[in-house]
């Protein structure tokens, strides 16, 4: 048998909700055969953001004096407040779970952090205050479309009603030959 793994994407606006979701959806995979499953927080640390560092300071002071580049120190910063989160994360879970960080592009980072999940939580990032394909960012489009296992995906906060959804676009009535 398979063993059970929920993968928590844990982003910083947003980890409160995801992990509360995590905890209710990983108790209702317990079973008395396998236990509980392996619980699995993932956060991704965006290589993009330390590179444009390293680009800017190369382009303004040049490439020698790489030992004072801001980049190295965005990545050290990012990758230590990364932990801090998980840390928080895992606590407010109330039960042990594994951490992974991983560098990279952030939506291919979660695809692949999800490989061989049973199921991957992750909140809306667009606009939330209205339903509708607006409250997915790129980056949570793109794990929605590619993800290889069941996705969850959860409103952060208030629910916008169903006022909130767009009157469909006016178009002229069809032409009959």
């Amino acid at each position: 048998m398979t063993p059970l793994r929920v993968v928590a994407w844990i982003t910083e606006g947003t980890w409160q909700a995801t992990v509360d979701t995590t905890a209710r959806a990983a108790a209702g995979f317990e079973t008395a055969d396998q236990g509980a499953p392996e619980v699995v927080l993932l956060y991704v640390v965006d290589a993009e953001i330390s590179e444009a560092v390293h680009g800017a300071f190369g382009g303004l002071l040049g490439r020698g004096g790489r030992n004072r580049d801001p980049g190295d120190m965005v990545a050290e910063l990012a990758t230590r407040e990364s932990e801090e989160l998980l840390a928080a994360a895992e606590q407010r879970l109330g039960r042990p779970a594994r951490h992974e960080v991983r560098v990279g592009r952030v939506e291919r980072e979660v695809v692949a952090g999800c490989a061989n999940a049973t199921l991957l939580v992750c909140a809306r990032d667009g606009d939330r205050s209205r339903l509708g394909p607006h409250s997915l960012g790129p980056h949570t489009r793109f794990v929605v479309d590619h993800a290889p296992c069941p996705v969850l995906l959860i409103w952060p906060d208030e629910i916008p009603g169903l006022r909130s959804i767009p009157p469909p676009p006016e178009h002229p009535p069809p032409h009959h030959r």
